[in-house]
C-alpha cells in the first residue's frame, strides 16, 4: 500500500536534550512504517528540545500506534498530534467573495440600493434577464442528502458537508464554476425534491452528490421533468462518461469496435445502473448485468428492486443465466462498481480474446489490478496510484462548465454522450495505449474541450438558452 498525504501528521515532541535521541525517533518511525518529511527545531533549551516532525503513515491507526510508540521512548513526550487533513478543513474549504468593489458610497448606491431595484424590476419584468444580472449563471447547487458518503455509507448531512465543500472547490478551480453546498437532513424523497425545487431560481444547474439508491434515481428524475435547469447525479453520470470515454480508448488499443463488444457490467447499483443506460445509448450491441443475486435476466422479479427490473428488461438479449463466471465466458469488457477481490484471472482467461478489464470498486479493486494485467489487454481501476484511474472529476466540471454556457435547460443523453467521446478525445489515438487510455484529472485541457462538446450539444438538442457562446 502506497503512502499519501491523507494521513500527513505533524507531531510536536519534547525530547531530552542528549545524544542519540533524535536517532531513536527516527528508528522507531521507520519500524512503524512512517516515512518522514521536515524535522524543524521549536525551541531549544539546555535540557530539552522541542521539536516538530512530519510523517507520513498508511493510515488514522497506524499514526495512533506511532504517537504510542514514541512515547515510550525514555526521554520522549508528544505533546501535541497535527493532522494535515484536519487543519486542511479548519473552518470549512469555501468562502463568498464580491464580484464588485465596495469602497465609496456611489459602490454602495450601485452595488446595492437604490441602484439594485431596477435590476429587481427589470428582471421581473423579463425573468430570463436573470441569468445575465445574477450570479445564477454561473452558479450549481450541490446537493446531498449524506446516505452515501463516498464509501462510508450513511452519516447523515453534517458529515457530508466536507466532501460537498470539496466538491465545489474542483468545480471553482477546474471549470471556474462557483458552486454551492447544500446538505440536507431529509432522506425522504419527497422532501428532497421540494426543496431544491423551492431553491432552484438561485442555480443554473444542480449536481446531485452521494445520495444512496434508489432514492437517487426517484430525485433526479423528478428534479429533471421539473426544472428548467441541467440536472445530474454525478455519482451516476459523471462516472458513466468517464467509462464510456476510457472504454472507447481501450477498444483502440484491443483492436475492437464499440458496436461490435459484449460488455459484463457487476453492480447494479446507481453507478452500474447508469454505465448501462450510457453505454446502450453508445451504441453497445450486448450488456450482461450482473448483481449479487447472479446475472439479471428478462422476467426475474425476486429480490429485485424497480431499477434492476428495468434493467433485467433492457439486457442479457442472450438469456443467460448463472453467476459472474458464467456472465463473462466469451465477453469482451468487464467493468465492475461491486466489491473487491471476486474478479479471479481465470475468469478473465474465459473471456474474448484481447479482454478489457474496468475494476472500479474503491479502495480495493475487483481484482488485483497487477495480477489481472497477465491477462487481460487493458485494467483500469478507480485508485490514483494505479494507470487508467477512472475518476468522475473528469467529466462533471466540464459537462456543467458547458450546460451554463449556453444556460441549458435540461441535461440530456447526447450531452453526456459528446462529453464521452470529447474527454476520449483528450488523447490522440496515436497516443493511446495499454496503460495511457485516460488523461490526468490535471489536464487542463480536459475542461474546456468537453465543455465546447456539452454546449454543442446541448444547442443541437434545443436545450440551450443562448446559441452562441
Amino acid at each position: 500500500m502506497s503512502i499519501g498525504v491523507a494521513y500527513t501528521l505533524t507531531l510536536r515532541c519534547q525530547i531530552d536534550n542528549r545524544p542519540g535521541m533524535l536517532g531513536k525517533i527516527t528508528t522507531a518511525i521507520g519500524e512503524n512504517g512512517g516515512n518522514i518529511g521536515a524535522i524543524d527545531i521549536v525551541r531549544a533549551e539546555r535540557r530539552t528540545l522541542l521539536r516538530d516532525i512530519t510523517v507520513q503513515v498508511h493510515d488514522e491507526q497506524d499514526g495512533e500506534k506511532l504517537v504510542a510508540m514514541l512515547n515510550a521512548i525514555d526521554g520522549v513526550k508528544v505533546l501535541q498530534v497535527s493532522d494535515r487533513v484536519f487543519l486542511t478543513h479548519l473552518g470549512g474549504k469555501l468562502a463568498v467573495q464580491s464580484r464588485v468593489a465596495l469602497k465609496t458610497r456611489d459602490d454602495l448606491s450601485l452595488a446595492y440600493t437604490p441602484g439594485v431595484a431596477r435590476v429587481c424590476r427589470a428582471i421581473a419584468d423579463e425573468p430570463e434577464k436573470v441569468y445575465s444580472l445574477t450570479m445564477k449563471r454561473n452558479m450549481v447547487a450541490v446537493v446531498s442528502d449524506g446516505s452515501a458518503i463516498l464509501g462510508l455509507g450513511n452519516l447523515g448531512a453534517e458529515a457530508a458537508l466536507p466532501v460537498m465543500e470539496g466538491k465545489a472547490i474542483l468545480f471553482k478551480e477546474l471549470a471556474e464554476v462557483d458552486a454551492f453546498p447544500l446538505c440536507l437532513r431529509s432522506q425522504n424523497p419527497d422532501t428532497i425534491v421540494k426543496t431544491v425545487e423551492e431553491l432552484a431560481p438561485n442555480f443554473g444547474g444542480i449536481n446531485l452528490e452521494d445520495i444512496s439508491a434508489p432514492n437517487c434515481f426517484v430525485v433526479e428524475g423528478r428534479l429533471h421533468e421539473s426544472l428548467d435547469i441541467p440536472v445530474m447525479h454525478d455519482d451516476q453520470h459523471g462516472t458513466a462518461v468517464v467509462v464510456l470515454a476510457a472504454l472507447r480508448n481501450a477498444l483502440l488499443v484491443a483492436g475492437k469496435q464499440l458496436n461490435q463488444v459484449r460488455v459484463v457490467v457487476n453492480g447494479t447499483g446507481a453507478a452500474g445502473t447508469a454505465i448501462i443506460r450510457t453505454l446502450m445509448e453508445a451504441g453497445v450491441p450486448e450488456i450482461t448485468a450482473v448483481d449479487r443475486h447472479g446475472i439479471l435476466w428478462r422476467g426475474a422479479e425476486k429480490g429485485l428492486t424497480p431499477m434492476q427490473r428495468i434493467v433485467a428488461s433492457l439486457t442479457n438479449g442472450e438469456g443467460r443465466r448463472g453467476r459472474l463466471p458464467e456472465a463473462l465466458a466469451g465477453a469482451d469488457v468487464f467493468i465492475g462498481v461491486s466489491i473487491g477481490n471476486i474478479l479471479t484471472t481465470e475468469m478473465v482467461e474465459t473471456m474474448n480474446h484481447d479482454p478489457i478489464v474496468f475494476a472500479l470498486a474503491n479502495p480495493i479493486p475487483e481484482g488485483d489490478p497487477e495480477v489481472l494485467r497477465e491477462v487481460a489487454r487493458v485494467v483500469a481501476t478507480g485508485r490514483s496510484d494505479q494507470p487508467n484511474q477512472i475518476n468522475n472529476v473528469l467529466s462533471f466540471p466540464g459537462i456543467f462548465r458547458g450546460a451554463l454556457d449556453v444556460s441549458a435547460r435540461k441535461m440530456t443523453a447526447a450531452m453526456r454522450l459528446a462529453a464521452a467521446e470529447a474527454l476520449a478525445s483528450v488523447i490522440a489515438p496515436d497516443e493511446v495505449n495499454e496503460e495511457y487510455i485516460i488523461p490526468s484529472v490535471f489536464n487542463r485541457t480536459v475542461v474546456p474541450t468537453i465543455a465546447a462538446a456539452v454546449a454543442k450539444a446541448a444547442i443541437e438538442d434545443g436545450v440551450a438558452r443562448r446559441t452562441h457562446m
